[in-house]
């Protein structure tokens, strides 16, 4: 499947990936601008031609027969939400249990345009004492890219000006919808 999705990403489609994903079991991927359902085809081609096992969370009741299944296969873990309120304490929990979680995120929590980011994504990264790894989905460039991990440090503040700073001026599917801090 790797030579299949590198012949669709780069040979059909013309993107290029750049930056490589850490050799490392935990951590947190921000995958930015999220503007169209693209965005999901082009990070399933990333993973497959990188190999690498990405997650994401959904509600428990996704999981459930008849296609739980399939959520689990491609990397799903459920959240249950009944035994606590906090969304970021479950995930948080999730890191904990498992010896190996990359969970993927969307930190703008919708596909039309935001100034600032739902800050969940930081949350669950300093609760777990794992690192974020930033991606961006450079439709304007046909670009991928791939940072190296960012440990959070003390200053919320000043870490998201490092984070913003990174998807200044990246495109998304539908520019007008990309992220500008």
């Amino acid at each position: 499947m790797k030579w299949l999705s590198k012949m669709i990403f780069s040979g059909m489609m013309g993107w290029k990936l750049k930056g490589s994903f850490p050799d490392l079991k935990k951590y947190v991927i921000i995958a930015v601008p999220h503007t169209s359902w693209h965005d999901f085809y082009i990070g399933l081609l990333v993973r497959s031609m990188t190999r690498t096992k990405i997650n994401y969370v959904g509600k428990k009741e996704l999981f459930k027969p008849p296609f739980g299944w399939y959520f689990r296969w491609t990397g799903g873990a459920p959240v249950d939400r009944g035994k606590r309120s906090n969304t970021v304490d479950a995930i948080i929990d999730i890191f904990n249990e498992r010896d190996e979680f990359r969970l993927s995120i969307a930190p703008e929590g919708t596909r039309k345009k935001v100034s600032v980011f739902r800050t969940g994504f930081y949350y669950v990264a300093k609760g777990a004492g794992v690192p974020i790894v930033m991606i961006a989905l450079d439709f304007e460039h046909k670009e991928v890219r791939i940072a190296e991990p960012f440990y959070p440090g003390n200053d919320m503040e000043s870490d998201m000006q490092e984070i913003y700073a990174y998807f200044k001026g990246v495109k998304g599917k539908k520019p007008e919808y990309s992220f500008e801090p």
